[in-house]
């Protein structure tokens, strides 16, 4: 560790030891001027992944936390563009209730506008109020802070409710002489936790319904599944997953209903709204989980509710009948411990109708020539091993139909940002992911699949993966743009296509040029892809990999919720286990998905 001259400690070596005893071993960025003491003093301390442009450090950090916990990653950014270029990445993490934390580079404090004028530094921007509105804490350090006053600026990042935390260092903050000293320890947050009496309610509520479902979201995490998935299986109880809790349990697991949502699996949108008792642990019941419909959702049950934020309990849709604000965790441990009583017949009449209705609808319309992207997905399954990383990207059709058609392996994670939706975070996920599967999870492979025009959008981090050579195997739908916003305008506005494809004016590069600016190897797969020679070749050989799917620009996409423009101009859409084209499930031959 360099000493200054007159003693004591460099701020931003100081806040390197700090941020490495608090668990950091990675930070994303890109260089600046404003952060330079800050970059010089991290690598002394962490592990550097520069990458290309700002966004891709928040969401590879985010990432990365997801995959890599406990260890964790942080986003370390310049001032001015270096900041509003993460705003997109933040907001995401916010949403989602990720673990990120942002340092921020800015102007010396003697140079700062504070609110005279709009900006007196070279490319100042008032950090601080750009991203109140989406983090738990934003604060900038006018002045060196204490080791106590450090932890508790960063630790609401990683406790529940996680979030978002933005720090911001002034230049001369970052290269001030402090005492050294060291972090204070820090345990696991004390939460709330249900007590007897009201975990034994909710026990007795699951022994008198005679269909519930347990619905488990991200709030449960990997540690939790892990320890008591064994329990819920020897119980028998009807389990579902939200997106965020994907790979929280095996897709072939006998007591496994799916995921539920509004671009979901058909059968298990029907299965749930048949329960008589919903048990949602872990999980917000935003509107993406209950249907734009959400006075419709769970019609016939009664809906118990466990989530840490009360104000997600008090937000009024969909209808909760108890709210429980506490630690999903403890409160899942407590309600397995009980003697729940099997729900056999239901289970089995659950699983009939996930027979009964086909994964992939003989309802989509698929060119000649293309490959489907349906087939393409339950097709991809068998490449894949329990230790692969599979990241959807978060936004269009790559992302819904992953969503809805993957059948995960037991010791998979799979992980994307649906709440927040855009396009351009698949390869910046990725990156993180495979960062973290390489220095933490003993060099597990990553999958990435992403739609062309979502991919054209943070391309630039190709370099950053080829320049580590990540074990990062990238499926893009090549259909010509973007799918979802086509299928839009082609439903509502009779076809009038307006930049959404080439032939509106969208402009997408040739994917053999792109990827041969960095040596990646790519290619286009066959539509027989999983017994070619070649790419099973390229998916066994670490590094990186790109495989371009050829998708008819004028495929379907369906089943789908519907909605209608009212003559009042708003929508209406229909409830989950509505979705278009109905069908009488009943009436289907009973097959094995």
């Amino acid at each position: 560790m360099k000493k200054p001259d007159n003693g004591g400690i460099k701020y931003s070596d100081q806040m390197g030891a700090w941020l490495k005893a608090a668990g950091y071993t990675h930070y994303f960025y890109v260089g600046g001027g404003n952060i330079m003491h800050l970059t010089e003093s991290l690598d002394r301390y962490l592990t550097g992944v520069p990458v290309v442009h700002e966004v891709a450090a928040g969401i590879g950090a985010e990432y990365f936390n997801e995959i890599a916990a406990p260890a964790k990653a942080l986003a370390l950014v310049t001032a001015g563009p270096g900041l509003t270029n993460i705003v997109t990445a933040v907001s995401g993490a916010w949403l989602e209730s990720r673990e990120l934390l942002v340092i921020g580079g800015q102007v010396k404090t003697a140079d700062l506008a504070r609110g005279q004028v709009r900006s007196r530094g070279i490319q100042e921007i008032d950090g601080v109020a750009l991203l109140e509105s989406t983090t738990k804490v934003s604060r900038r350090l006018d002045a060196p802070v204490s080791a106590q006053e450090f932890l508790d600026l960063i630790s609401p990042s990683w406790t529940p409710r996680k979030g978002p935390v933005f720090l911001e260092l002034p230049l001369d903050v970052q290269a001030a002489t402090v005492e050294e000293s060291i972090l204070p320890e820090f345990g696991a947050p004390v939460l709330p936790i249900a007590d007897e009496d009201e975990i034994r309610e909710v026990a007795g509520l699951y022994a008198r319904a005679k269909r519930p479902v347990l619905l488990v979201g991200g709030g449960v995490d990997q540690t939790t599944a892990n320890t008591l998935r064994a329990r819920i299986e020897e119980l028998g109880i009807p389990v579902m997953t939200t997106y965020n809790g994907a790979d929280r349990f095996d897709g072939d697991a006998p007591n496994y209903l799916g995921r539920p949502n509004t671009w979901g699996q058909r059968s298990s949108n029907i299965a749930i709204q048949k329960s008589d008792l919903i048990i949602a642990v872990g999980t917000r019941l935003g509107m993406q989980q209950t249907g734009f419909n959400w006075q419709e959702f769970g019609r016939d049950a009664k809906i118990v509710q466990v989530e840490i934020d009360p104000q997600e309990l008090q937000k009024g849709h969909p209808r909760v009948d108890i709210g429980l604000p506490y630690d999903a965790n403890d409160f899942l441990a407590q309600f397995v411990s009980h003697e729940l009583p099997r729900k056999d017949d239901w289970l089995e009449e659950a699983q009939a109708i996930r027979r009964a209705v086909p994964r992939v609808e003989p309802v989509n319309n698929t060119g000649e020539g293309y490959l489907s992207p349906y087939d393409f997905i339950v097709a991809l399954e068998t490449l894949t091993t329990p230790d692969d990383l599979i990241i959807p990207c978060s936004s269009g059709s790559a992302f819904t139909l992953s969503m809805q058609l993957y059948k995960q392996k037991l010791g998979q994670r799979m992980l994307t940002n649906k709440s927040l939706a855009s396009m351009g975070y698949g390869l910046s996920g990725a990156v993180g992911a495979a960062v973290a599967g390489r220095d933490h999870l003993g060099g597990r492979r990553t999958i990435l699949i992403e739609g062309d025009g979502g991919f054209a959008q943070n391309m630039q981090e190709l370099g950053t993966a080829a320049i580590n050579d990540l074990d990062l195997k990238i499926f893009i739908f090549h259909d010509q743009g973007h799918a979802s916003i086509r299928m839009t305008q082609r439903n509502y506005f009779d076809g009038k296509y307006l930049g959404c494809d080439t032939r509106s004016g969208l402009g997408l590069p040739q994917w053999s040029k792109l990827f041969a600016a960095w040596d990646i190897p790519v290619m286009t797969l066959p539509l027989d892809f999983t017994k070619d020679e070649e790419v099973l070749k390229r998916m066994a050989t670490p590094g990186v990999q790109a495989f371009i799917v050829p998708v008819d620009p004028e495929q379907t996409y369906l089943p789908k919720i519907s909605s209608r423009i009212t003559a009042s101009g708003s929508m209406e859409s229909n409830p989950i286990d509505r979705m278009s084209p109905e069908i009488d499930y009943l009436a289907t031959k009973d097959v094995e998905a």
